[in-house]
């Protein structure tokens, strides 16, 4: 019986050893970037790098993951980028509240492209764009404003936002459905892209500051909401709502983005940290920050990476998992 005993002991380390590692949990890589930045969004370019806002610079910067290097590119006189997306064409596009534009950059020869807002209107305290399945840029604006830009004829629209101040976060939705967060009026909107006409759509929670909002793969809504410290979930073919609080004491969730595996990710100002969440199975997961005082103020991913801007910190970072 010892002999069996202790073969038995010996196969099953065996198959112990055999057995596949179980995968390890995210990790975290910080890259500094030219002190006084102030990155404020970031966008994955098509080359591996990644483009970022350098709010307080008045540039758009670049960084190359591999080595660490950067170079900025400036985008005129006053300028003060919020967002950056990569559009359509391949090129970085920005929301300068500064100029008072959108401004695109060519990524090969740097050749900046400013398209400003009509000159009777006033500063729109621009904020973040998305491209509809047209290829129309659509831009929102803090000061109560939301509009669009032709790529192709260059013509800039602006709409008023149908209750006034807080365009914020704007995303398009793999149904072609266009919606943006309204920070200081506590609500959605999905704009209707030919008419440009945009409709309210209320959280369940009142004054809740829905801050930015993205699209999963079924084309349901999820907003960051800043005061309430939640996330919350619009299902539009069901025309319901779903919320969920973040862990801790005090969570002010500011931005959130939903990957291809349709995980949420949200950034925590007052953890200091990133929150994972999963809807199959309502679990959130804390992942704080290397860097104290990271305000991480907007996400953007490609498969395998989530990309974060430390505007406190003048650095940007990646989660791998």
């Amino acid at each position: 019986m010892r002999r069996r005993e202790f073969l038995l002991a010996v196969a099953a380390a065996a198959l112990l050893c055999a057995a596949p590692a179980r995968a390890a949990g995210p990790s975290i890589k910080e890259y500094p970037v030219p002190k006084g930045s102030h990155p404020h969004d970031v966008a994955p370019a098509r080359d591996g790098g990644v483009w970022y806002t350098a709010q307080h610079s008045g540039e758009l910067g670049w960084l190359d993951p591999v080595s660490g290097y950067t170079k900025h590119i400036p985008l005129g006189r006053d300028s003060a980028p919020h967002g950056v997306i990569v559009g359509p064409d391949g090129a970085p596009w920005i929301t300068d509240s500064g100029q008072n534009a959108i401004v695109r950059v060519e990524p090969k020869t740097e050749r900046v492209q400013v398209f400003p807002l009509p000159k009777n209107m006033p500063n729109a305290n621009l904020n973040t764009a998305t491209f509809d399945s047209n290829g129309i840029l659509w831009y929102t604006g803090q000061s109560g404003y939301y509009g669009r830009v032709d790529p192709k004829t260059g013509r800039v629209e602006v709409f008023e936002a149908p209750r006034g101040r807080g365009p914020y976060g704007i995303c398009t939705a793999p149904d072609g459905s266009v919606y943006y967060a309204s920070l200081a009026g506590s609500h959605i909107a999905r704009i209707d892209t030919k008419t440009g006409k945009a409709t309210v759509i209320e959280p369940p929670t009142p004054g809740q500051g829905a801050r930015r909002v993205w699209a999963d793969s079924k084309s349901r809504v999820w907003v960051s909401e800043w005061n309430s410290g939640q996330v919350s979930l619009y299902d539009p073919k069901t025309n319901q709502w779903r919320e969920w609080k973040l862990p801790g004491d005090a969570p002010k969730t500011y931005a959130v983005y939903v990957d291809s595996r349709d995980i949420v990710w949200l950034s925590d100002f007052g953890a200091n940290a990133m929150v994972r969440f999963d809807l199959r199975t309502e679990k959130f997961k804390v992942i704080k920050l290397p860097s104290h005082g990271s305000a991480v103020r907007q996400i953007l991913g490609r498969p395998g990476e989530v990309w974060l801007p430390l505007s406190g910190v003048d650095k940007l970072a990646v989660i791998r998992e």
